[in-house]
């Protein structure tokens, strides 16, 4: 950071004025200013871009003078620029304005602005952002006071010809809503707002914030008018591409989804730029066509990196990105959060991750000879599309177009006939054909442009196609053949070795000029002959008055010639453009084939290869997975790990529920199962030895203390709302992963709700699902429900017996045990949780851990000791905790015992009895009542 710009500003006092004149924003607009070859922030974007950037405020400085009248200010250069943009965007769901002066002094204006769904007018700035194309949705939702409420979205990529629309009816947690964000990776989230005083006041509005903020997606608000359809007809048919009317489109039907298109367009303002006309497509979304995600399933399984991940294989998404080009790794996240519903279309992925897995050579070409030279083929479509092309972007269209035939001849080469079918119709026969469109690109680019010019990484029309051109040409390649004479005669001089020692180079600031190594650099000291430009890392750059002269004449030259040929230019770029829809359908088929190959490349480069699955038909078969592994934790070093097997039938192994240690693996076990099914239904192998899974339609999870108590939620309600999202909207088809539900409020209440929540899903719902618990009593829900499971993680304790069982081999408060996590699934309960042990792994105090041990000694005998009292099977039949009598057996158990004391007490009264004959007399007439004798609340007592 030591390169950061000084701040000097013309006339501070006129900026710092204007600058407080400037209307006032919310917190997640940040404003910089462009000077030329550096940046500045000013106000509290200064603090915020010093704390995020720089990770500190001592790089803030004053504007004017250092007290309250300054305005606190920071500087960027262009790379620390680009970096905070980057961040800002896709990360933080910052909204960006870019002010510049063109024109002198105080004359400043919005000259980009950028939003998280919206990158067009940076998308320079940023390069390629691997996660996933920005997608933007506006929504537009009717409540009904009924339970069901009707969303319309409109969705797309900001610089893709195309918007998808989607309608459909919702549950009051709106949880289709949330699995379409998911599916979409939206980025930015367009909401109508009424009036302030209104806002408040709309519970609907609350739910959407709440779950377009835990999804992780920006939110803009834009008034009730952009949402109104009075125009939309009329807008569509000036967009779309299709020559029908726009009123026979059946999607114009969806009256909300047309709302939200109104307002998305006049958002990203496509109407102001007539080259978007008739180029648009619009297309319906079905959510039906892909598994649902919610916002916590996406987090249990770690489908993204997070930002604190260490390292890239600690996501699902960095395991498997072995992508080699910018279209593979958007494509591959884009999978991931929509897994295949159709069993055909699963089975025609996994057939192509076999062909390349099985053919190393296949694979290894098309990874390292072919895909990695791919540029990112869509945004050099935008480019075009936009009018922002050169000859550059013509050249490197060409590169790609003259790599197909080798990708042609690799497909071609493959020898097993059962993989050739497959590989035609998906890749081969499409890369065919787009190669036969662009053979005219081809032709037209070796006719116009240089291409032995681009050695030097010119990029110029043939001099041949026009008479000045090659006028021009001539006197250039004399004067690079005068260059060449200098250069030669310097080094002769000097006694350098020409190209080993001594550089002849273009530079971009000095021009043509000459460059000594920094070793060989003090040849030039003392020569008038040499003129120094600059000392740089990889050498000294000098010249000659001779050189200088060329220099200035050639740079003349090359800009007559530029000017010269720019018309010629623009045909070629115009011919070029011509051909984006065609670089679309191949940037679609290599994306395709990228995500293929890298697919391949994960299940054979895995510590133990992964299997290809076999894939029921939906709602049909049983998962069983042999040997199973969690992708993701195997990778990380020091990791040794340890395999399980998986049973998921209908009738007998539904519902799992999981009991065990704490850090023995439940939580892992669960997870990886929910991971397995996803990377399947992706189409990817998976790691077990061996795998057969039914496909599911949605994964819901339930993990971990998501505290939100930022935004005024606490941890159990957190934790009800994804349990409530859960019950509405899992299906006999979905898989359900829970990890310790109802510990954020106290035992009794917890264990009820465990107890309520598990027997919904068994009993309504039917569907699978996996549930690690430390309410040992849940497990007694085996003995009323046959498709209901218990398993436990095992550890093994010195001095007690295997498997975590307490009984008489449990060890006392004082004494010293050791277990040891074994991390293996077994059969059966587990009935303690080892936290004390935990406690004792993290190096508690002796002292504190002993006292631990004595209450929980204690309060397990108080327990044991109720629990033996009550035998005479009025227990609640749960086998939880609740009480072993009712408020019934309390009242007339309590009537029974003071009747018996009164009548005792009366003869205890008449007559002189001892001590001892009163005890005795009171036993004689407890014991003569048989009523009392038989109430489950007395036997308690009697009990104790």
């Amino acid at each position: 950071m030591s390169s950061r710009p000084e701040l000097k500003v013309d006339d501070e006092h006129g900026f710092i004025r204007f600058f407080k004149s400037l209307p006032a924003v919310g917190d997640d607009v940040i404003r910089i200013f462009d000077r030329g070859d550096w940046y500045t922030a000013h106000g509290e974007n200064a603090n915020f871009i010093a704390r995020t950037v720089y990770k500190t405020t001592s790089v803030v400085r004053q504007l004017g003078r250092n007290d309250s009248s300054g305005l606190p200010s920071v500087t960027m250069t262009v790379t620390v620029f680009r970096q905070f943009l980057r961040e800002a965007l896709s990360k933080l769901g910052k909204r960006v304005e870019i002010w510049a002066s063109p024109n002198g002094r105080m004359n400043w204006k919005i000259a980009k602005q950028a939003s998280p769904g919206n990158l067009q007018d940076v998308e320079d700035d940023i390069g390629n952002l691997a996660e996933g194309a920005p997608v933007i949705l506006a929504v537009k939702i009717s409540a009904k006071a009924s339970e069901a409420r009707a969303v319309g979205v409109c969705f797309g990529d900001a610089s893709v010809r195309e918007l998808g629309v989607s309608e459909f009816l919702d549950n009051d947690l709106y949880s289709n809503f949330e699995a379409l964000l998911i599916q979409l990776g939206v980025k930015e989230c367009l909401i109508q707002v009424e009036k302030a005083e209104k806002q408040d006041k709309d519970p609907e509005l609350a739910k959407l914030r709440q779950i377009i903020d835990s999804c992780g997606v920006a939110i803009t608000e834009r008034p009730l008018g952009d949402f109104g359809t009075k125009d939309i007809e009329q807008d569509l048919a000036r967009l779309l591409k299709d020559e029908r009317s726009v009123t026979l489109l059946p999607q114009t039907d969806l009256k909300l989804a047309m709302g939200s298109a109104a307002a998305l367009i006049k958002y990203l303002g496509v109407l102001h730029d007539p080259s978007n006309f008739g180029q648009y497509q619009l297309y319906q979304h079905d959510l039906a066509h892909f598994m649902k995600l919610d916002a916590a399933a996406v987090k249990a399984l770690n489908l993204m990196p997070g930002a604190r991940d260490g390292s890239k294989t600690m996501s699902l998404f960095g395991l498997l990105n072995h992508c080699k080009t910018p279209l593979g790794s958007r494509l591959l996240a884009q999978w991931l959060k929509q897994p295949l519903m159709d069993k055909e279309e699963i089975e025609k992925r996994q057939q192509l991750v076999e062909a390349f897995a099985n053919d190393t050579e296949l694979r290894q070409t098309m990874q390292e000879e072919h895909l990695r030279a791919i540029p990112d083929l869509y945004r050099l479509a935008k480019r075009f599309q936009r009018n922002k092309a050169n000859l550059e972007d013509v050249v490197r269209v060409y590169q790609v177009v003259i790599r197909l035939p080798g990708f042609l001849g690799t497909l071609e080469g493959v020898m097993d006939e059962t993989y050739r079918d497959p590989l035609d119709e998906a890749y081969t026969n499409k890369l065919r054909e787009l190669s036969d469109s662009l053979a005219k690109l081809q032709e037209m680019v070796e006719t116009t442009v240089d291409l032995d010019a681009l050695d030097n990484h010119e990029f110029i029309i043939k001099p041949e196609f026009d008479d000045s051109l090659r006028i021009i040409r001539k006197k250039l390649d004399k004067l690079r053949s005068d260059m060449d004479k200098e250069f030669a005669s310097a080094a002769s001089d000097l006694g350098q070795e020409r190209d080993k020692k001594i550089f002849l180079e273009n530079h971009k600031v000095h021009g043509w000029c000459m460059r000594l190594t920094r070793t060989e650099a003090g040849c030039i000291r003392n020569k008038s002959r040499y003129l120094e430009c600059s000392t740089q890392k990889n050498g000294v750059y000098f010249t000659t008055k001779t050189l200088q002269a060329y220099r200035r004449e050639f740079d003349q030259l090359s800009q007559t010639y530029n000017r010269t040929q720019s018309g010629l230019v623009s045909e070629v770029v115009g011919v070029a453009a011509s051909y984006c829809p065609v670089l679309e359908r191949l940037a679609g088929v290599l994306a395709h084939l990228d995500v293929i190959v890298s697919f391949a490349h994960c299940s054979v480069h895995a510590p133990t290869a992964y299997v290809r699955p076999k894939i029921h038909p939906r709602g049909e078969g049983q998962t069983i997975l042999k040997e199973a592994r969690h992708p993701c934790l195997e990778m990380q070093d020091d990791v040794q790990f340890i395999t399980n097997d998986v049973e998921l039938t209908r009738d007998k192994s539904s519902f799992l529920i999981i009991t065990g240690p704490n850090m023995g693996g439940k939580s892992t076990y669960i997870r990886q199962i929910g991971v397995i099914a996803l990377m399947a239904q992706v189409g990817c192998f998976v790691p077990c030895s061996e795998a057969e899974l039914t496909i599911f339609d949605s994964i819901l999870a339930r993990v971990g203390a998501s505290d939100s108590q930022l935004k005024g939620v606490s941890t159990f309600m957190a934790e009800m709302l994804e349990t409530a999202n859960i019950l509405k909207s899992a299906t006999a088809e979905s898989l359900i992963i829970v990890d310790e539900l109802g510990r954020g409020t106290s035992t009794y209440d917890g264990f009820g709700l465990a107890w309520a929540i598990s027997e919904h899903i068994v009993r309504e719902i039917g569907c699978f699902a996996l549930f690690a618990t430390h309410f040992h009593e849940l497990t007694a829900l085996a003995d009323q429900y046959p498709q209901v499971r218990n398993l436990h993680v095992t550890a093994h304790i010195s001095g007690a017996s295997a498997g975590g069982g307490g009984g008489p081999n449990k060890p006392k408060a004082d004494e010293k045990r050791e277990v040891t996590l074994l991390y293996r699934v077994e059969p059966g309960v587990c009935d303690q949780s080892f936290g004390i042990h935990v406690a004792e792994l993290v190096r508690f105090p002796d002292k504190v851990v002993r006292m631990a041990k004595r209450k929980a000694d204690e309060l397990e005998d108080f327990s044991s000791s109720r629990q033996e009292g009550s035998g005479d099977g009025n227990d609640s039949g749960n086998g939880g905790p609740a009480a072993e009598y009712s408020k019934r057996d309390v009242e007339e158990g309590s009537a029974l015992l003071k009747d018996v004391l009164v009548r005792w007490k009366d003869e205890v009264r008449a007559g002189s009895m001892s001590k001892e004959d009163m005890v005795a007399r009171l036993r004689e007439m407890v014991a003569a009542d048989e009523k009392l004798l038989a109430n489950p609340f007395f036997q308690s007592i009697k009990a104790l």
